[in-house]
């Protein structure tokens, strides 16, 4: 058995790895090589069995600590354990535990109990302030309710339903195949039935045999404050009727949020720019934002920068799980320069610079012209040259 992979290695997992990591584990791999899904696929089916065959020993607490100890020897004879016998193992179990309607097909079965219905889903689009508020939508759903006629047997009214004769009934068939390790028996779904037990000779008029009634109809859907794009609203009992008088299954309904053409929002805080001129930003004063709570003002303070950040307490998102709870706006203050002065504003803005400190005298004219550089002064040397010229 030299040439067999590690157990542990097969299925992923450390050797102290929990009973619910081996059956994780296992269960991704046997989805991922199943020879269902990987039809005439002879390297996926060989992986296949070779995890079975892991899973096999390290999900049963007495073989696996046979190899712990003894490693594969321990199921080829040559080990102190006294060897174990794969053939005849029925793995039909572990996929039924595992995987249920994956292996088994298939949720109607006359043997099951009351089963809850599948759940649906559908999406809503709202604006970026419904979602910052809650809002109410209402929306259009096709959804099946049983039939009138045959009460959801699929039957014609004055007949039943017959027990399904390649099945018994049970929905499900098993069938057995050899691996290298032995006899593996599988479940699947009943062909002639699909899983539901019942053999419908005479179908409902209503229904044509189904068992259900598809309509049109309006649903509520009530929007949380602060819900978040792509977040879903659960609505109760909205989904596929149930089987054998379970519940039915839940509508789940995915909140697309609208852009919004000023505002952006992260988590429950909101972002945004507010421009500001050249005169509010070095003297001060009041401004007014736009907020998801109507406009606010705000007082500047004189010497504000370009990007400075300001924050707006409180006027952010509510939190979904404690409305009283709320984030905060948080807004980038732009200096806006400006365009197109005239010529008294040009001289101005001269004067200005010029009780500032002349920056326009230093680096350039206000009309973006170089002033006069000015003049080198003369050393001794330029001075002694002039002389000699005048002589």
């Amino acid at each position: 058995m030299a040439d067999k992979r590690d157990y542990y290695e097969v299925l992923g997992v450390e050797k102290n790895a929990s009973d619910a990591d081996i059956k994780k584990s296992f269960r991704v791999l046997a989805k991922k090589y199943h020879p269902d899904m990987n039809p005439g696929d002879k390297e996926a089916e060989a992986k296949f069995k070779e995890a079975q065959e892991a899973y096999a020993v390290l999900s049963d607490p007495e073989k696996r600590r046979q190899y712990d100890q003894f490693g594969h020897a321990a199921f080829d004879g040559s080990g102190g354990a006294g060897g174990f016998d794969f053939s005849g193992m029925d793995m039909g179990d572990i996929f039924g535990d595992l995987f249920g309607d994956f292996f088994g097909g298939g949720r109607r079965r006359s043997n099951d109990g009351p089963m809850k219905g599948a759940n649906l889903r559908t999406s809503v689009r709202i604006t970026f302030e419904e979602a910052v508020f809650g809002c109410e939508k209402e929306i259009e759903m096709v959804l099946k309710d049983e039939c009138t006629t045959c009460h959801g047997t699929g039957a014609k009214p004055g007949t039943t339903p017959e027990t399904c004769s390649k099945c018994g009934g049970k929905g499900k068939v098993v069938f057995t195949q050899q691996s290298f390790f032995g006899t593996v028996q599988n479940v699947q779904t009943c062909p002639d039935c699909s899983g539901s037990g019942k053999i419908v000779r005479e179908k409902c008029g209503s229904c044509r045999g189904t068992g259900y009634i598809s309509s049109r109809k309006k649903i509520q859907v009530s929007i949380p404050a602060g819900i978040d794009n792509g977040q879903s609203v659960r609505i109760r009992e909205k989904g596929e009727p149930g089987v054998n008088g379970g519940p039915r299954g839940d509508l789940l309904v995915e909140v697309i949020v609208s852009r919004h053409p000023s505002l952006q929002r992260q988590d429950m805080n909101i972002y945004s720019t507010a421009q500001i001129s050249f005169a509010q930003a070095a003297l001060g004063g009041e401004i007014r934002i736009k907020t998801v709570d109507g406009d606010v003002l705000y007082e500047v303070k004189a010497g504000t920068q370009t990007n400075t950040r300001i924050r707006l307490k409180g006027k952010g998102v509510p939190s979904l799980r404690n409305k009283s709870i709320r984030g905060d706006h948080y807004v980038d203050l732009v200096v806006q320069t400006p365009t197109g002065l005239n010529s008294e504003a040009k001289e101005l803005l001269r004067q200005f610079d010029e009780a500032a400190g002349g920056s326009l005298r230093r680096s350039g004219g206000a009309d973006g012209a170089p002033t006069e550089k000015p003049k080198k002064k003369k050393g001794f040397m330029d001075k002694l040259k002039e002389s000699l010229d005048d002589i």
